[in-house]
């Protein structure tokens, strides 16, 4: 969670996003390099050899080489990543001009083709690379990766010369301006309105991005703190609407986090759920529960080319938008289908427990129960366009609505939410385990589902579902987009 937001902080006061993909770049290959090698270099000691006395403290040493070298080069990547990923995003919608209407709507199509790309690279991992890895060599598993970004990073710097690169306003750093903005404010949290209200008359009116009201105290800052007699120690009308914008993303952000809880369920209880059930597709052939999870990339996939080429023209006809809906309400429909997924899951489940009871299953966890793992499709399914509405909105949102300078940092807070969503499911988790459990009782969460309710913790993810979006629809009535 916090390397993305570190290598978009370099990138965008230090290095700047072309260098800092560079300097990723190299280190994602040394990091998926130096792991091919750990998977393709042999143990120094045989078996055998392990076996006499003398050489087990040589074959311990060299085991121990091994595990130090593979979890390095784990770490390289995971670095590697963290500048990589915020930073090419936001560097490849950076050649797109949001001034033009015709450029504001290929930015916005640019994302959907970019999350179309991250997802259909997922689904050829899950299914190609796994079969390589456990069939063929885990070596070949893990130099493929590797050279196609050798690949990757040798078309990037073929087009150096034909990329549009942002400049930065003045020399100070937006997050020293920002800062300022709000060290102004406290510093002249005594000053009465009236005074902010008339020096934003003499400096010609209102802020022009927030209304007076929304945030009103940041206004504060463009006067000088008390005893104080020097205009460098006021901050101007563009710093105080920069800092109101950037505050305005925090509930955005935290209404958010919700949708990110959601986003957990997938690979643990989803899957769990599919376990227990009949598998089978044809006779002697089983699904594993965990392909499942190919179901959202697959449906992400196919509904992505839909909504850029189907869905925004005929909205657009109608709304006259670029992108044909705002991206506020691209991302509360997604939350509202989240919730929908949600309350197909809790339904799902609940006539599963049902057929345990009627077939007399519910003490015999490890028995297949008589229903096909097919009515767990719609809650993939529904998660999969949940998807196509709100990451790539959050993706499109954080990105347009930072300063120009923190375009990096932007999208580094849109994974952000993801990373602190997952924290939040284990501990929401966690405290219903605790809360259900006791007096001889299972907890919603038994190892036997058959004693379980994982029907009541869905619905209740489906309830907060709800109020989030509640909470996310008072938040955005009163945005003001950042133009």
């Amino acid at each position: 969670m916090m390397l993305p937001l570190v290598g978009a902080f370099v990138a965008d006061s230090f290095l700047g996003r072309y260098r800092t993909i560079i300097a990723a770049s190299i280190i994602y290959v040394l990091g998926l390099g130096l792991l091919t090698l750990s998977a393709l270099i042999p143990p120094l000691c045989s078996s055998s050899d392990c076996e006499n006395t003398n050489n087990k403290t040589l074959c311990s040493s060299n085991y121990m080489v091994q595990v130090v070298v593979f979890y390095f080069s784990l770490y390289l990547v995971a670095i590697g990543q963290g500048g990589h990923k915020p930073c090419a995003q936001a560097f490849g919608a950076d050649q797109f001009d949001g001034q033009y209407p015709e450029e504001c709507r290929a930015r916005s199509s640019f994302f959907n083709w970019w999350y179309f790309g991250s997802c259909a690279g997922a689904i050829f991992t899950v299914t190609v690379l796994s079969y390589i890895q456990d069939n063929l060599s885990w070596g070949l598993g893990f130099g493929i990766p590797c050279i196609f970004m050798v690949a990757a990073l040798v078309v990037f710097l073929l087009g150096t010369k034909t990329y549009r690169y942002s400049s930065k306003r003045d020399d100070r750093s937006a997050l020293v301006r920002i800062g300022r903005v709000f060290v102004a404010a406290v510093r002249n949290w005594r000053t009465p309105p009236p005074a902010v209200a008339l020096e934003e008359e003499t400096r010609g009116g209102t802020l022009p991005h927030q209304s007076v009201e929304q945030f009103k105290f940041l206004s504060r800052a463009l006067l000088a703190p008390e005893g104080s007699k020097e205009s460098e120690d006021m901050c101007s009308i563009s710093e105080v609407e920069e800092a109101k914008a950037c505050l305005s993303l925090v509930p955005i952000w935290v209404t958010s986090l919700m949708y990110a809880i959601v986003f957990s369920q997938p690979p643990t209880f989803f899957t769990k759920q599919g376990a227990t059930m009949d598998r089978s597709v044809t006779p002697g052939l089983n699904i594993p529960a965990a392909s499942l999870q190919s179901l959202i990339g697959i449906t992400t996939v196919l509904t992505i080319p839909i909504y850029d080429r189907v869905f925004v023209p005929i909205t657009r006809a109608f709304t006259r938008k670029p992108a044909g809906i705002t991206v506020l309400q691209r991302i509360g429909i997604g939350m509202f289908l989240s919730a929908l997924s949600m309350v197909s899951a809790a339904l799902v489940e609940t006539r599963r427990l049902k057929t345990a009871v009627e077939y007399g299953l519910v003490d015999k966890p490890n028995m297949t129960i008589p229903m096909s793992i097919r009515w767990l499709i719609p809650q993939y399914a529904l998660f999969g366009v949940a998807d196509v509405f709100t990451m790539v909105g959050l993706q499109e949102f954080f990105y347009n609505q930072v300063p120009i300078e923190l375009k990096s940092v932007g999208l580094s807070l849109y994974l952000s939410i993801f990373g602190v969503g997952s924290f939040l499911s284990g501990f929401l988790v966690s405290t219903v385990d605790k809360a259900t459990r006791g007096d001889g009782r299972d907890s919603w969460f038994a190892n036997n589902l058959n004693h379980g309710h994982l029907d009541y913790f869905y619905w209740l993810l489906a309830g907060l579902s709800a109020i989030e979006l509640v909470a996310y629809l008072y938040f955005t009535k009163s945005y003001i987009y950042n133009k």
